[in-house]
């Protein structure tokens, strides 16, 4: 009896345990994607575009790293070591396969201005000058690093605990068009702060309210202090990146590898600085040295962590909103799916981590991201293969950067914003969909211009919900009672009769941004069931009222038994009677629900639109415009259904 009992007990307490050691395995996997996708990776066919890709991307994480990094205020071998730690980190817990962690403008805008408040300009002569510490910079290189690896450290904490709180499932409250508005802001702001180098004016360092107004009256005040030789300079650099970036993308399809302008140009303006001496003769100013290697790693600054909590704010928001937008971006490109919550974690470690490694603020950026699209990047090995590049040229290739000009740095950092700056056409098309959600997009970016990224993107978001809030109550309700999901079926006339499955779904709330994403993920369900399922259905009757959808429950539908029987075409019908208003982003849901359909051989027809959202949806969205989407009724979408059944079957039989 004993020996029994205790095999019953061991028996039990393997079933207990067994579930346990899966649940681990699972949940190492969901915050580890690197061991989800590195078993499975292809050398054959995905290892020739990810180095492409990687080296590709080596070359704007270098020119980038030493951009930013005098963006931020810091010396700009830091920048180098921003575009190589963050990558490695994000590449192992980041969960976007085309998105390319390291410097980013609007992160080292912010922490630019906790290095200036706690360590200005005018204290470099009250520090004391020693060749002997780090790399052999100056204490004072190293005090104003120490605040940007503060700001980085800081926001890197604010985001683990922002995953720890699972607040990324709040990530639907910033809408597309706040974060157009804000990012286009920002890089509005990046170019000012570039000004001074594109002009080659010597001028303190200005910031706060209306800040961006008050450089610009200092540069028309000093406007006959421009250098001659640095404007010309920028201006021909301007125009040699737009017009061979211009180039790379018309003819991306017929040359596999396009021309890496940024690094051409590099070389050559250095070197012609050094032939003709531009330091000395014109007194243009260059990068200077950039020390060989890495050093040790140090904790930063913590006694300070207080006095730059405001930027690590900025830093953790700012820089969170703008990766996960490419980073949805990017998984809707190339169909898969990315976690919110994870990416908090992903990003906050790439901020924490470096920041002991004397690395300033990371985020993605948008250039490097359509880099990786344009070149075929199909993982984040392309990521790791450009850190080893940048790896070479820490060790290597820095020094040689000596003659860099400054002006064409500033050059390549405003050419490199071109897909933030060209948002602005963004407006019309916002205006044809909602004009509220224009009229965000027009405070949001002014609030971003007059204060900062952080301030506009609160605003903008604050905004956003009040103007919901208050449409809410005025929105009309057609019925207190479920909406439900019904099946019909729809019997041809030709010979052979068979039946076309036709599910109707009445949408009985607004369609808005809290709404949107929830209504997507369910319906998407109800479409993966529809082709995954293969089980015949006894009786029509099992098709109806398989599907509630209530007015209350943002969208959701809560799915009971549906099966659609084998070899018939199943079309969707929206029933749009009670969709009383709708944004930007619940028009962009429904264009995606119809695309989505239209990949998988579904026809999706719209019922009882308003004229609005029919303008909207036509103008938002690639529509088929060979046949009609759009009926006045459930039963006429259900009779052109019914004709367009018979018509393929009558093309049939003809064709026989």
């Amino acid at each position: 009896m004993t020996g029994a009992k205790r095999k019953k007990k061991s028996a039990l307490w393997g079933k207990v345990h067994a579930p346990h050691c899966e649940d681990v395995k699972q949940w190492w996997r969901r915050r580890l994607p690197i061991l989800e996708w590195a078993p499975q990776y292809s050398l054959k066919e995905n290892l020739l575009p990810d180095t492409v890709s990687g080296l590709m991307l080596a070359v704007q994480q270098v020119t980038q790293g030493l951009s930013f990094a005098i963006l931020s205020s810091v010396h700009p071998v830091f920048g180098l070591y921003g575009s190589l730690f963050p990558a490695i980190i994000y590449a192992i817990f980041g969960m976007g396969r085309h998105v390319a962690t390291g410097t980013f403008a609007l992160t080292s805008l912010i922490s630019a201005n906790a290095v200036e408040r706690l360590v200005p300009q005018s204290s470099r002569n009250l520090t004391t000058q020693s060749n002997s510490s780090v790399l052999g910079l100056s204490d004072f290189e190293l005090q104003r690093i120490g605040v940007a690896a503060a700001v980085s450290f800081l926001g890197g904490v604010i985001q683990v605990a922002m995953f720890v709180l699972q607040l990324g499932s709040a990530t639907f409250l910033v809408t597309e068009p706040v974060i157009s508005a804000m990012t286009t802001g920002a890089a509005t702001h990046v170019v000012t702060s570039q000004v001074k180098y594109l002009l080659g004016i010597k001028m303190p360092y200005i910031s706060g309210p209306l800040g961006f107004f008050y450089i610009y009256a200092y540069v028309f005040e000093n406007i006959k202090s421009v250098q001659l030789e640095a404007l010309l300079l920028s201006l021909l650099s301007i125009v040699v990146l737009v017009l061979v970036k211009e180039l790379n993308e018309q003819f991306k399809r017929k040359i596999k590898v396009v021309l890496p302008v940024d690094l051409v140009l590099i070389i050559a303006a250095s070197f012609a600085c050094y032939c003709t001496n531009m330091e000395n003769t014109y007194g243009l100013e260059v990068v200077g040295h950039i020390p060989k290697g890495i050093p040790p790693p140090r904790a930063p600054p913590m006694n300070i962590l207080n006095a730059v909590l405001t930027e690590a704010f900025g830093v953790a928001l700012v820089g969170y909103v703008a990766s996960l937008a490419l980073a949805q971006g990017s998984a809707k490109k190339f169909k898969y799916s990315v976690d919110d919550n994870q990416e908090f974690l992903a990003h906050g470690l790439s901020n924490v981590i470096p920041s002991f490694f004397f690395c300033i603020p990371s985020a993605a950026a948008m250039g490097r991201t359509a880099g990786l699209y344009s070149t075929g990047a199909k993982t984040q090995v392309a990521c790791l293969i450009s850190c080893i590049c940048v790896l070479i040229v820490i060790y290597a290739v820095g020094p040689l950067l000596y003659w860099l000009p400054m002006c064409v740095l500033a050059s390549i950092i405003v050419v490199g914003l071109k897909g933030m700056l060209i948002q602005f056409r963004d407006l019309k098309k916002y205006w044809n969909v909602d004009k509220i959600d224009w009229g965000i997009w027009i405070s949001t970016y002014i609030f971003t211009i007059c204060f900062a990224a952080n301030v506009g993107l609160l605003f903008g978001v604050v905004c956003t919900i009040a103007i919901v809030i208050g449409r809410f109550p005025r929105a009309k309700t057609l019925s207190i009672t479920n909406m439900k999901e019904m099946e019909v079926k729809v019997k041809t006339e030709m010979q052979d009769e068979t039946l076309q499955q036709v599910k109707i779904i009445s949408i009985n709330n607004p369609l808005v941004f809290l709404n949107a994403k929830k209504f997507n993920t369910d319906l998407m369900k109800i479409i993966l069931k529809e082709d995954e399922s293969s089980q015949p259905l006894d009786d029509v009757s099992k098709c109806e009222q398989n599907t509630l959808l209530s007015p209350l429950s943002n969208g959701n539908c809560n799915e009971e038994a549906s099966q659609p029987c084998p070899g018939e075409k199943c079309s969707l019908v929206l029933d749009c009677n009670g969709l009383t208003f709708f944004d930007y982003t619940g028009v962009s849901t429904l264009v995606e629900l119809y695309l989505d359909c239209k990949s998988r051989g579904i026809d999706m027809f719209l019922a009882n639109c308003t004229a609005s959202l029919i303008k909207a949806m036509t103008y938002c969205g690639d529509l088929d415009t060979e046949r009609p989407i759009f009926f006045d009724s459930v039963p006429a979408a259900i009779s052109i259904i019914q004709a367009n059944k018979n018509l393929s079957k009558a093309s049939d039989h003809s064709e026989v």
